[in-house]
């Protein structure tokens, strides 16, 4: 199959509106916006669109291919929460035990009051944090690279959820050192809350995270290519990252001919770690849409994912309601969370084309994918894009819903 393939079902969608997701993708490619990317849309049991357009790797000249292997990052979440409630479904943990339960040295954590590393001074929870804290991202974790608050900085000097901390393990005993956010179950932050998932599935299962993965979910789904690592026989296949130039356009971020993701990691993210293929993913999202099972494959049950795909949130309310900081509100208006995914409650109120209880997420180097139960659709989105605020950041999630929405009968 050659780059420039495209496919088309019959019936269901308008070829001609499909034909614009590539003229828009095109847009971004020409202008020197992205490299490239691959747009894959799956309808009522067919792919009726797949484009590969533009290079995977600018300086060498090479085309983005149907097996191109790109870094997903934190459409690792929800693959990792699956896992975590295979494990649910086993009878071996619950939504609302209390995380310390797996993490003694989690027993007493404290909420910021004031103060800076290595001298904070914090209040108690109002409660524990539970497991469904976790997958809802309502923990009273953080990420570093926000750089809001004291407890921002101290996980980006202790380099918290990146490769400085070799194992789970490590990250997750940094982790006891600091204060939350806020007391959990009270507020939404998007945090390393799913590498924490990650370090539940090992203690649980006690297999490591990624050999979980391998025999409960990517073996099983035929996954070949979606790992933590390329292997050498990849290495051919995988995409360069950009991130935009100061003088316009984009530049390179991670060369794939030196990335780090050569090297077989020790320290395994569920939150960001894993790069993957659009029909690796295309296959996870299509179990997802199956109900939790594909090809005579069941990798969760059919109520649980309909318990993660519920929207988790105090009161039925948007994220947008119970944010933690503002500045993000308004791109999660008319939009809750599960577990493990984002879920969309008030189309109005999102000001885009969707369904209610359609769930989705994205990964940092602006890969996009979403599942709409009701319209039998899902849509994989690749490239490899790091924006590095909001003002460089695309719209590239809304702007597909409006083509691919518009283009169904």
């Amino acid at each position: 199959m050659t780059a420039s393939l495209v496919r088309h079902g019959t019936g269901s969608v308008s070829a001609r509106n499909l034909a614009y997701l590539d003229e828009h993708v095109q847009r971004y490619v020409s202008s020197g916006r992205l490299a490239g990317a691959l747009t894959v849309v799956f309808h009522r049991g067919e792919v009726v669109h797949w484009s590969a357009q533009g290079l995977r790797d600018r300086e060498r000249g090479t085309l983005v291919t149907d097996d191109t292997i790109w870094r997903i990052y934190s459409m690792t979440k929800p693959i990792v929460s699956v896992a975590l409630m295979q494990l649910y479904e086993r009878g071996l943990v619950q939504l609302d035990d209390p995380v310390h339960r797996y993490i003694p040295s989690w027993t007493q954590l404290g909420v910021y009051a004031s103060g800076s590393y290595p001298e904070f001074q914090t209040a108690p929870c109002e409660r524990p944090m539970t497991v469904r804290d976790l997958l809802s991202h309502q923990s009273g974790l953080t990420y570093g690279n926000v750089g809001r608050t004291a407890v921002d900085a101290a996980y980006r000097q202790l380099g918290i959820g990146r490769a400085e901390n070799r194992t789970l393990q490590d990250m997750i005993d940094r982790l006891a050192e600091l204060p939350l956010e806020f007391s959990p179950g009270t507020a939404w932050n998007y945090s390393v809350s799913t590498d924490v998932v990650g370090y539940l599935v090992q203690v649980i299962s006690g297999q490591r995270l990624d050999r979980y993965l391998q025999e409960q979910i990517f073996e099983p789904l035929g996954m070949t290519d979606t790992a933590f690592w390329v292997r050498p026989d990849q290495v051919d296949r995988l995409a360069t990252n950009y991130r935009p130039a100061s003088s316009g356009g984009i530049e390179v971020f991670d060369d794939a001919a030196t990335s780090t993701y050569l090297k077989e990691p020790t320290f395994h993210s569920g939150g960001g770690g894993l790069v993957s293929t659009a029909g690796d993913y295309l296959r996870f999202c299509r179990m997802l849409l199956g109900t939790g099972t594909l090809d005579g494959a069941r990798i969760i049950g059919r109520k649980t994912l309909e318990l993660m795909t519920k929207n988790h949130l105090p009161g039925n309310r948007p994220i947008s309601d119970v944010i933690h900081s503002g500045e993000y509100r308004a791109s999660y208006a008319g939009n809750g969370f599960g577990l493990g995914f984002a879920v969309s409650l008030d189309t109005a109120d999102g000001q885009v084309s969707t369904t209610p209880g359609e769930y989705y997420w994205s990964g940092a180097a602006n890969t996009q994918f979403w599942i709409d139960p009701v319209e039998d659709l899902a849509v994989v989105f690749m490239s490899q894009y790091m924006a590095s605020s909001p003002a460089t950041r695309y719209n590239v999630a809304r702007e597909l819903r409006a083509i691919v929405y518009g283009a169904l009968e």
